[in-house]
């Protein structure tokens, strides 16, 4: 199935975004932009594809779900340092298309240093959190404690080991529900995702790490939709 409402009101989908029925509003985290050029500084070449990438999934959820508002929920840019050039060109082109065709909310998550002097004038203002429907919004590298919250930063996966080596690796979203947490996947199509298992030392995201996160509900993301998984404690007792 494409989408699948696990709350009044909130949808998960295939497209690696929220739905919030407010608006209707788009809630998507993660893209790392300039990724590309970060690695290239390190020695390491990758072809050019991760903004195109985002880009044209961008304009996909757009046209499928013609939200008032899109919620960037973090970790927008991947630089930590000042941004060169090409990652100010990349940040505004799609801050450009996303502002021309609907309210954007950019919420800072740590990788976001000087985020606003790359779109001072552009009229929009990066923002530590807001507020919809009830639910904190916030990156999730710092944990508010404000409940219901919904944030990004994991980069949650979950990996299914095979009988005979390899295995299946699977993003997914992450609804601790009974703590009121909810933590959705990267956007960018270079997130590999961090393997969840049962270690609260491997958690990165404070929020998800002070839950029950063992018995939250995973939600895989596919090319054939989304997929209920279980729980993390029953998914750790299953090979392929």
């Amino acid at each position: 199935m494409r989408e699948l409402e696990i709350m009044p009101g909130v949808k998960i989908t295939r497209d690696r975004c929220l739905v919030l029925e407010e608006g209707p509003t788009i809630v998507l985290g993660d893209l790392h932009l300039g990724y590309e050029r970060a690695l290239e500084l390190e020695g390491m070449y990758l072809p050019r594809t991760n903004t195109e990438a985002v880009r044209e999934a961008l304009n996909d959820i757009l046209y499928r779900y013609e939200p008032e508002r899109v919620v960037l929920l973090g970790d927008i840019k991947h630089d930590f340092k000042r941004s060169g050039f090409e990652e100010k060109k990349e940040v505004r082109r799609i801050f450009t298309m996303l502002s021309e065709a609907c309210e954007l909310v950019p919420v800072k998550g740590n990788h976001d240093n000087y985020l606003q002097n790359i779109i001072s004038d552009m009229g929009i203002l990066a923002v530590e959190y807001t507020d919809i429907m009830g639910y904190r919004l916030e990156h999730g590298h710092v944990d508010s404690g404000v409940r219901p919250v919904i944030i990004g930063h994991e980069h949650p996966s979950v990996r299914i080991p095979g009988s005979v080596g390899g295995g299946l690796k699977i993003q997914c979203f992450v609804h601790a529900k009974k703590d009121g947490v909810l933590v959705i996947p990267p956007f960018s199509p270079y997130a590999s995702g961090n393997d969840l298992v049962l270690d609260d030392k491997a958690v990165m995201a404070p929020a998800l790490r002070s839950s029950d996160y063992a018995n939250a509900d995973l939600y895989g993301v596919t090319d054939v939709g989304v997929m209920k998984l279980g729980t993390l404690a029953e998914l750790s007792d299953i090979s392929i």
